[in-house]
């Protein structure tokens, strides 16, 4: 898993260079979890982690360039940044 987070990580930086790296990083975890539990709750069949690869891929292709303006309006996503954010 950690190579899939990280190509989707770098995939997405290179889509958005209002992000440094690791917030791309915890852009990937936060949509990858944010996909599972949805479909779970649901009440969806676990269709295994190439579907929520492809998912996270279509979703950083098309939203990836706005997520950054995306955590500042949505309080959800902007306190689960906050938290995921490395302490230097």
């Amino acid at each position: 898993m950690e190579k899939v987070f990280q190509r989707l990580a770098v995939e997405l930086y290179d889509k958005n260079p209002s992000l440094s790296i690791d917030e791309a990083r915890t852009w990937v975890e936060l949509l990858w979890e944010d996909f599972e539990v949805t479909r779970a709750k649901a009440g969806h069949e676990y269709q295994g982690k190439q579907v929520t690869e492809q998912i996270v891929t279509q979703w950083i292709n098309h939203y990836g360039s706005k997520l950054h303006e995306f955590a500042a309006n949505n309080p959800k996503y902007k306190e689960m940044l906050a938290k995921k954010r490395p302490l230097n």
